[in-house]
C-alpha cells in the first residue's frame, strides 16, 4: 500500500511540472481584440464588432496582472492613435454591458488594478 502511494504522489508530481502555464496577456493580443473598435472610437465608423472584441479581451484578462497589462496597453494606444475619442473609449464597458474594474482613461493608475 506504501508503495502505490509513492507512485501515485510521484505520478502528481510529473503532472504538476509538466502541466501547461497560462502564458500572460500581451499588448498584441490587446490590439488584436480591440482593432474592431478603432473605427467607433475615432467617428469613422459603427460599433460593429467592437464589443465582441472588448468582451473577448474581458475574458482573457482573468489575473491581476492580465487586466494591469491590459489597462498600460490601453493606455498606450490611445496616445499612439490620434483622434481617438476619449469618451467613447470611457464609455465603451457601458456600451458593450461589460463591467471591468477599472476606467478607460489616459488617467487611470495601471498599477492599482486589482
Amino acid at each position: 500500500m506504501e508503495m502505490v502511494s509513492k507512485i501515485a504522489c510521484f505520478v502528481l508530481l510529473c503532472m504538476v511540472v509538466v502541466a501547461p502555464h497560462a502564458e500572460a496577456l500581451t499588448c498584441g493580443q490587446v490590439t488584436s481584440s480591440l482593432a474592431p473598435c478603432l473605427p467607433y472610437l475615432m467617428n469613422r465608423g459603427p460599433l460593429g464588432g467592437c464589443c465582441g472584441g472588448v468582451k473577448s479581451l474581458l475574458g482573457q484578462a482573468q489575473t491581476t496582472a492580465d487586466r494591469q497589462t491590459a489597462c498600460t496597453c490601453l493606455k498606450s494606444a490611445a496616445s499612439s492613435f490620434t483622434g481617438v475619442d476619449l469618451g467613447k473609449a470611457a464609455s465603451l464597458p457601458s456600451t458593450c454591458s461589460v463591467n471591468i474594474p477599472y476606467k478607460i482613461s489616459p488617467s487611470t493608475d495601471c498599477t492599482k488594478v486589482q
